[in-house]
């Protein structure tokens, strides 16, 4: 029987985002990527089985995001006119953790990437932006050119990595405000969608109070980065109002 309310849906939670002293390659692999930039899995809050590994990391330069989706049947099929349609990466930031705020506000962004579909021969990665529905007020515009991002595609799957430069995440200021909203949803053709929190039903695309927090790690004296053997999930609470 279908849950009337996902699990996830009852809860805030929260997680920590690594920080990294160099940003991985914007190459398309992933042996820059560790676990302690693995975004938390809480599928298995649903009793949904998670098809895709996700990773995040951010340093003063901006924040970097990776996915691996294997097990694929089909051909990838993405169109950057409907980049919602086919197999994408959407991603989405508010640089002020509004936990109460329903309708987004300047500081809150969507970013979307797709594995291929850009050139001349659609055999390119694409990276851009689009708005959040219902804002209360637009974060200001950014040029799709500045966005970073690269692919590797197989006959059975992909990688993705992605860069978001910090001069174009509206209101980015670590030291003074060093919890962000953060969300993001992964959707193929072969699998599905795989989310962080909540998915299509419970408007994640107009309603920043469903993302997540990520508390942007720094890295105590002598440490280059975030120890590998920390959690990803650091805490999460009952959801409230």
């Amino acid at each position: 029987m279908a849950m009337l309310i996902p699990n996830r849906f009852l809860f805030d939670f929260e997680f920590v985002m690594s920080h990294r002293p160099e940003l991985p390659a914007i190459d398309g692999g992933l042996a820059d990527w560790t676990d302690a930039d693995r975004l938390p899995s809480l599928g298995e809050l649903d009793n949904r089985v998670e098809f895709a590994d996700l990773w995040a990391c951010w340093n003063e330069k901006g924040v970097s995001i990776a996915c691996r989706v294997t097990g694929k049947q089909r051909r990838l099929e993405c169109d950057p006119r409907s980049y919602w349609a086919g197999d994408n990466l959407r991603v989405c930031m508010d640089m002020r953790d509004a936990r109460t705020v329903k309708r987004a506000t300047r500081f809150c962004q969507q970013f979307y990437f797709l594995p291929t579909g850009g050139g001349p021969k659609k055999n390119k990665p694409v990276a851009g932006v689009a708005k959040i529905r219902r804002a209360r007020e637009d974060a200001p515009a950014v040029p799709s050119e500045r966005l970073g991002v690269a692919s590797r595609v197989t006959d059975s799957g992909y990688s993705l990595v992605a860069r978001i430069p910090a001069e174009c995440l509206s209101g980015f200021d670590p030291v003074e405000h060093p919890r962000i909203g953060f969300y993001y949803i992964l959707e193929d053709r072969d699998h599905g969608q795989q989310y962080l929190t909540v998915g299509d039903d419970l408007y994640w695309y107009t309603d920043p109070s469903t993302w997540a927090t990520a508390v942007l790690a720094v890295p105590s004296a002598g440490e280059s980065e975030v120890s590998p053997s920390r959690k990803s999930l650091s805490g999460y609470s009952v959801r409230s109002g």
